[in-house]
């Protein structure tokens, strides 16, 4: 249970063994920011704006409540930014084939030295029908899914067309 205790315990930056909260100057005007960092990271997953103190010149100091559910927002943001990057990575869509349904898959395998993508179709039954190589930049919709359906499921001519 001691992953759970903070680290550190400062007005401005309070610790536990996931999260690091730090306040700092905002860069954009007079006033404070708050940068959540998950262990092990550079760069701050979320940054928010921090309420002043009473001078009205330094920040608030960061407290117990604060920090909880500073952890709690800064979770959230990046369970939902993870979770928006694989439904971009891995698309799938229903379409109308003369057969029954077909459901059209790309999935795209983002490596900065080379980029990939497969896009597949299944059966109803999960059956693979076609699978194909195509460019990551490739863009899976209901019109060019059908129309690679109704083409005969044939290797894409050029990346990003039927």
């Amino acid at each position: 249970m001691t992953d759970d205790l903070p680290l550190t315990q400062e007005p401005r930056v309070w610790q536990d063994a996931l999260w690091t909260a730090r306040v700092v100057k905002n860069e954009d005007d007079d006033g404070w920011a708050v940068a959540m960092f998950k262990a092990g990271q550079v760069e701050p997953a979320l940054v928010g704006p921090w309420t002043m103190g009473r001078d009205k010149k330094n920040p608030k100091p960061l407290d117990g409540n604060a920090f909880i559910t500073l952890v709690k927002t800064a979770g959230e943001f990046v369970r939902r930014s993870e979770q928006q990057l694989h439904a971009s990575l891995h698309q799938s869509l229903s379409v109308q084939g003369l057969s029954g349904r077909v459901t059209v898959l790309l999935d795209i395998e983002p490596d900065d030295e080379n980029p990939s993508a497969i896009l597949s179709a299944q059966d109803e039954a999960g059956d693979l029908l076609a699978q194909w190589k195509v460019d990551p930049s490739y863009k899976l919709n209901r019109n060019t899914a059908q129309a690679w359906v109704d083409g005969g499921l044939k290797q894409p001519a050029r990346a990003g067309q039927f």
